[in-house]
């Protein structure tokens, strides 16, 4: 289903050149396209430890993530493996299952296996490691398993959430990509969890101008999951990130599905929701930002949607309403990132001097009046008057008859009319 061109080509415009986002160059640090970071932080021992547990514990488990906090990694692995004290409030069968799953666990061939893709295992304290994730607090993940060329930190430093329905209408779809080019062609990343819908066309609006994007997985890096989306997601794994909290091999469940969506949404500044029906999963991810004080904006769609009826519950709340790019850098950007002031459109009407205006107001709309009834109609002397309708017969709105004036059939109506440059007058 991804309609990109052919593999690692980089789209043209209509121009025929290449084109590229202005953003700079966020390869990992320490790493060329292949190979595991030379990075400073956790030890080796750390490394494995939370490795290890990233395949035994589930993506979110806060007491896990408590737990760690007061015995460290390498202590918890230590007690899986050898049935030391379980984590508080962990129930007799859970920890069984737990020991279960760690006695199948080999990290160390896990940590091959994402070298082997190109990737890296990120750990709290690594130089790549988001801080922003921190916030999370004992549901932060335990560490990400990532691939592709960029620093995850870096992408995420200016980095927006677009969400929304997988069975989205032709109208989301379109907003959705349509927004991902916009935010890309501005250097921002775009955020999304590689899903049917909404998620698949934000994506492909990023990669469409060579922009900056990451896919959040509900499973392993080397699941295509989608199977539909395996070459979308293979294309986001070369030229962006691919990242996970399951270990390579996992498979996708509903429940892996929730939590990721917490990641998305510590992971960036705000989350739009470009099109959510009522209970659409993408409200989690709403719900997420919110509970972090991240910023949440939502789309707009028709009244009559039901695809859209989640977004407007959100408007009606605590989300803002965006219409374009500009909308979401100006409220989720740095100070002074203003979107510009929409005026409308303007017509020549419109940019007629007071006192002119108000003569050709005076015309009638049916009939041709002289000089006199004008002035009498604009309260002005025939004199002014006879000047200001000599300034509209040559913009094209009046013309004269004999010695009377009226309104030209089909005057200029439109601001590709003739230029406007009447000014106060005498």
């Amino acid at each position: 289903m991804d309609g990109g061109g052919p593999r690692g080509a980089r789209p043209a415009d209509r121009g025929g050149r290449r084109r590229r986002t202005r953003t700079a160059d966020r390869r990992a640090p320490g790493r060329g396209r292949r190979g595991i970071a030379a990075v400073s932080g956790p030890d080796a021992r750390d490394r494995l430890a939370r490795a290890a547990l990233a395949r035994v514990t589930e993506p979110g488990d806060e007491r896990v993530g408590q737990w760690l906090t007061e015995v460290g990694p390498v202590r918890a692995w230590e007690a899986l493996r050898e049935g030391g004290q379980p984590p508080a409030r962990t129930g007799a069968e859970r920890w069984a299952g737990m020991r279960l799953r760690a006695a199948h666990t080999r990290p160390a061939a896990d940590l091959e296996r994402i070298a082997a893709l190109g990737g890296r295992f990120l750990c709290p304290g690594d130089r790549e490691w988001p801080s922003q994730l921190d916030d999370l607090g004992p549901g932060r993940p335990i560490g990400l398993w990532v691939r592709g060329p960029c620093s995850l930190r870096f992408v995420a430093l200016r980095s927006v959430a677009l969400v929304g329905s997988r069975a989205c209408t032709d109208y989301g779809a379109y907003v959705a990509g349509d927004l991902a080019t916009a935010l890309a062609e501005r250097g921002w990343t775009v955020v999304s969890g590689a899903a049917h819908g909404v998620d698949g066309a934000a994506h492909r609006g990023a990669l469409a101008v060579g922009g900056s994007t990451v896919a959040v997985l509900a499973c392993g890096v080397d699941v295509g999951y989608p199977a539909a989306h395996r070459e979308l997601i293979d294309r986001i794994a070369r030229s962006g990130l691919l990242v996970a909290e399951l270990a390579p091999g996992a498979q996708p469940t509903r429940g892996r599905f929730v939590q990721r969506n917490r990641v998305i949404a510590a992971l960036t500044r705000g989350t739009v929701v470009v099109e959510a029906a009522g209970r659409s999963g993408s409200l989690i991810t709403a719900r997420h930002a919110r509970r972090l004080g991240r910023h949440l904006m939502a789309v707009p769609g028709p009244v009559t949607s039901g695809l859209s009826a989640g977004a407007h519950r959100l408007i009606r709340g605590e989300a803002t309403l965006v219409r374009d790019a500009a909308d979401i850098v100006e409220l989720a950007g740095d100070m002074g990132e203003l979107a510009s002031e929409d005026t409308g459109p303007a017509v020549p009407r419109d940019l007629l001097a007071p006192p002119t205006g108000l003569v050709l107001d005076a015309l009638p709309a049916t009939r041709p009046a002289t000089v006199e009834q004008v002035a009498a109609s604009a309260c002005t002397s025939p004199e002014a008057a006879e000047a200001r309708l000599k300034e509209l017969h040559s913009l094209g709105f009046v013309e004269r008859v004999a010695e009377r004036w009226q309104l030209c059939r089909g005057g200029p109506r439109h601001a590709d009319g003739p230029a406007i440059r009447a000014g106060a007058g005498p």
